[in-house]
Order: C-alpha cells, then sequence, then structure tokens
C-alpha cells in the first residue's frame, strides 16, 4: 500500500499505467529487447557481497516506482541489492530467448 501511494504521488500515469506496464507496451530497443529498465527491478543470480553471511543478491535496472525524488537509478546499469525472501510489485525476472531464434535485421547489420 505505501509502495502504490509513492507510486501515484509521483506517478502521472503518462504511459497509461499507475504501475507495471504489460511486455509489449512500448516497441522493443534496437536489439529487439521490450522494458530493459523502468518496468520493474530485476533479479539477478549475482550476490551482491561476497560476504558468506551476506544473503542479499543483486537487482537491475530500475522500476516504474523510480523518480528523481527518492531514487536516481532509473537506468540499465543500476544496481541495487535485496533479500531473496522480498516481495514486492516493482520487482521481478527477466524471461529470455534462444538465439537460435530470429534476430532483428537492425541487430545483424
Amino acid at each position: 500500500l505505501v509502495q502504490r501511494q509513492l507510486a501515484s504521488s509521483y506517478n502521472k500515469v503518462k504511459d497509461g499505467y499507475l504501475s507495471t506496464a504489460p511486455a509489449e507496451s512500448f516497441p522493443p530497443n534496437g536489439y529487439g529487447l521490450y522494458n530493459m529498465v523502468g518496468n520493474v527491478w530485476e533479479w539477478t543470480s549475482s550476490l551482491w557481497s561476497s560476504d558468506p553471511g551476506e544473503q542479499r543478491r543483486v537487482q537491475r535496472g530500475g522500476s516504474y516506482m523510480c523518480h528523481k525524488a527518492y531514487c536516481f537509478r532509473y537506468r540499465v546499469s543500476a544496481r541495487t541489492p535485496n533479500t531473496d525472501d522480498s516481495s514486492t510489485g516493482n520487482i521481478g525476472a527477466r524471461c529470455a530467448r534462444s538465439l537460435s531464434q530470429s534476430i532483428p535485421a537492425a541487430v545483424q547489420e
């Protein structure tokens, strides 16, 4: 509830979505990838720290909740830690397809 209140206080819904957007809501980038930043933070398999007692994992990319008032991580290279048991509407995972499938013409050039 608090996250939704934060999102709605800054999110003016200019893109038509108060929270996450369906995967193909906007055009893909030049590599044919959708939503590379800004929809949800994406879990990675990397540990945040090499300390064995540290159990946080890396999230990348930023989410629809990022706003300059409290979050400057709205970019693909952004990283932040979180625990494996975290669950919220602005954290997700990326599904990938095999490179054996067709590759967009823009990438092949």
